[in-house]
């Protein structure tokens, strides 16, 4: 079974993540830690990969990802792939 990729990535909340991050101010760091104090271990590299497309985003931490960065879910994600 070929799993999709939309535009060679393996999430398509990364760009949004990245985005949002720098808006509220956050290193990549900081934002893992506000995950960590929420109850998610996570880490910078987490982030990191998450930011660039090579790391797979459950569903779960996309909530936690909303918590930490104070937006809806829809905000995270893209309106077309």
């Amino acid at each position: 079974m070929k799993i999709y990729r939309p535009n060679n990535r393996c999430n398509i909340v990364g760009e949004q993540v990245r985005l949002l991050r720098k808006k509220a101010g956050l290193s990549q760091e900081e934002l893992a830690a506000k995950i960590q104090l929420a109850g998610l271990d996570m880490t910078q590299k987490a982030i990191s990969r998450i930011e660039t497309g090579s790391r797979v985003v459950p569903d779960y931490e996309l909530l936690y990802l909303c918590r930490a960065l104070h937006v809806p879910l829809d905000v995270l994600l893209p309106e077309t792939l």
